[in-house]
Order: C-alpha cells, then structure tokens, then sequence
C-alpha cells in the first residue's frame, strides 16, 4: 500500500496560517466604529452645542471627556476582567459601546450626552488592548504584528472618514442620527465577534502565557523593557498629535491654504495614518525593534523638515502624508512588543493604549505652549520633532537592552 503523500495537506495548513481570519475582520469593524465615536464629535460640536444649549467651553468636554476616560479605562476594565475569558470581555466592552452611543443618540440634555461619551470611551483602550492579544491568536506567530495592523486598520480609516462621515451625517440628518449610525455599527461589530472570533484563540507555536490573576498582572511592570516600551510609545505618539493638534493653523497662518482646504488635507494625513499601519505591521513583524527606530527616526525627520518647508503648499501636502505614515508605522509593533515583553499580559497592552492617550496629552499641551510663548505655528512641527527624538533614543536603548539578553 502506498503512503499517503503528505504534501497536499500542508500546503492546506500553509493556506490555513496565511489567509485573513474572519475573526480579525470583526476586530476591525469593532475598531472602525470606536474610532469613528472618537472622531465624528469635532465635526459636530456646533450642533450638539446648539441643540443641548451649552457654550463651546462645555461641548468640548465631550472630547476631552472621552480621551480622560479612555485612559482610565484602559487599566480599570482591563483589570477588572482579567479572570473572565477574553471573548466573553471583548463582547462585553463592544455591548458596552453600543450602550454609550446609544445615551448618546438619545440624550434629552447634556448631562446625558456627557455620560454616553463616558461609556463610550470606557471600553476604548481595553478593547483594542486584549482585542489585540485576541488578534495575535488568530494566526501564526510570524504574522503576529500583521494581524494587529490588520485589526488597528479600522481605527486608521475612521480617523479618514469620522470628521466629514459626522459632518456630513448631521448636517443632512442632524447630529443624532450619526450617533445612530455609529451604534448601528456596534451591533454588527457585536455580532460578528460573538460569531466569528473562536472563544481560545491560540498561536501556531509558542505563545506567550496569558496572566492567571491580577497580582500576576502587575507583576508584568517589573520589566524595565515594559517601561521602555510604553515610554517609547507615549513619546512617539506625543510627538505626532503635538504637530497635529495644531496642523490646521500651520497649514492656514503658514502654508497659505484656506480654511476650506484643511478638511481634504486631514484626509491625506489619514491616508498616510492607513498606509503606515500596514506597512509598520508587515515590517515589524520582519525585524521588529528595527522597524520600531527606523518609524521613530522617520516620523522625527519628517516634522522638523516639515518646520523647515511649512511655507510650501506642494511640500506641505507631500510631508503630511508622511507624517501620518511614519506616525502610524510604529502602532502595531509596539503593541505586539509590550505584550511579549509582558509574557501575554493584557493590563500591559492596555497600558500600551493609555500611554499613547497621555502623550497625546502631554504633546499637545507642549505646542499649545510653544504657540503662546511666540514661536508661531511652525514650533509645535519641531516640538513634535524633539519629543520623537527622544521617542527614538529611548526605542534605540530598549532594543540594545534586548539584544542583549
């Protein structure tokens, strides 16, 4: 009797490991309607101001708001559900979200409106903290960091598309019903994680072991490479929304453009935030900690070299995609980074989210003082430019310190 040749079967299994899970593509849509719950309020804010009878002051605590929650949330859900399995958690913050929108859609006041946001934004950081522990589970271990991209790109297209979807959206519907649209799409997010994500996700090979408790958990942050990480994160996010949170101004007071034009030139940095992401997933998952400095060294060059030509339409538009890609480029390998130096635990991944949040924070605080202080509206571009240099330094010795060991 002949033996069964058994190429056939591995090429099935080759196949198996390569192609895109279902269960990713559900992670995705659930981090395309958080990041479009995260977005759509600033092309809103005039008409919830409007309508719920607050100042602007007050509207835009329904941004700031959400990021503080986002923060808090990102360790206190995370470690509040660390013992419950982590499909059970990642259907619980996506129903959780849809209860947020859904305060928001129907909100009789601003109080309400102002909760629904809190809700919203509490499963923000905890979702795409364990959703991406989950992710990595979902194929083999060399295409760890591809499968996150893969998940983090719903995020990426929402920041494309949630200004003009919710400007749009209000300004033909009014400003509820693109709170509807967005709850709408968090059940269809519910549904297809409850349907599609396998309740053990498991990598090909070894994997990192998943916490058992909480003591178990903290005991992550005992590694310093855990610290570097999520310092090299804070920084490099810093760096990039300290220049962005003030790009309109640049490209209106400096580069010549109109009010008008700021809106398609978002849409380009967001084009570049979705190229980056792929392109940072498929690298890192080449070289990981090269990938990681050469992103960071990227993102430093192009914001100081984009202070140098502000002044130039042409190039203005040319380096704002590359701010968004290299500013992007970095997510999914530091997210894959801190949970293996973290032996799986999701508190750190979690972690990874909040240090991003504050240095948003911390860099947007920096060039709002570099404005007052004088500099004009190309300061904030070199700000960005030294906190990502140290962003690079840090990444640089973190990778010394691992090779190493």
């Amino acid at each position: 009797m002949r033996a069964t040749d058994p190429r056939p079967v591995l090429h099935s299994r080759s196949l198996e490991r390569r192609r895109m899970p279902s269960g990713l593509i559900a992670l995705a849509l659930g981090g395309f309607g958080i990041g479009l719950t995260e977005f759509l309020i600033a092309g809103l804010l005039p008409q919830v101001a409007s309508s719920l009878a607050v100042s602007e002051a007050a509207a835009g605590w329904l941004i700031s708001g959400y990021a503080l929650s986002v923060a808090i949330g990102a360790i206190a859900l995370t470690a509040a559900t660390t013992r419950l399995p982590r499909k059970q958690v990642l259907v619980g913050l996506v129903a959780l979200f849809v209860i947020g929108n859904l305060l928001s859609a129907l909100a009789p006041n601003y109080q309400v409106m102002l909760l629904g946001r809190v809700v919203a934004a509490l499963c923000h950081g905890s979702f795409f903290g364990i959703g991406s522990l989950v992710a990595r589970g979902l194929v083999a271990p060399e295409r760890k960091s591809r499968a996150v991209a893969v998940m983090f790109a719903g995020l990426t297209l929402a920041n494309v598309l949630g200004v003009p979807f919710g400007a749009l959206v209000g300004e033909r519907w009014g400003w509820r019903a693109a709170f509807w649209a967005v709850t709408a799409i968090g059940v269809l997010a519910l549904a297809g994680i409850a349907a599609l994500v396998p309740a053990r996700p498991t990598e090909a090979g070894p994997a990192p072991t998943p916490a058992a408790d909480l003591r178990a958990q903290f005991r992550a942050f005992r590694s310093w490479q855990v610290w570097l990480t999520l310092t090299a994160t804070g920084l490099g996010y810093g760096g990039m929304f300290g220049a962005f949170s003030y790009i309109a101004y640049t490209f209106t007071e400096v580069g010549g453009f109109s009010s008008a034009d700021v809106a398609w030139l978002l849409m380009v940095y967001g084009v570049g935030l979705v190229a980056g992401n792929l392109i940072g997933g498929r690298a890192a998952d080449q070289d990981r900690d090269r990938a990681l400095v050469l992103a960071l060294l990227g993102l430093t060059v192009t914001l100081a070299v984009f202070g140098l030509l502000a002044a130039s339409p042409t190039a203005s538009v040319f380096l704002v995609f590359l701010m968004g890609l290299f500013g992007f480029a970095a997510v999914p390998g530091m997210i894959t980074r801190v949970t293996d130096v973290a032996h799986g635990a999701a508190l750190a991944a979690s972690a990874n989210v909040s240090a991003s949040n504050v240095g948003n924070a911390l860099g947007a605080w920096l060039g709002g003082l570099a404005i007052s202080a004088g500099l004009g509206y190309t300061a904030p571009l070199y700000v960005g430019a030294g906190i990502t240099l140290i962003a690079v330094l840090v990444m640089a010795v973190a990778a010394h310190q691992a090779r190493r060991h």
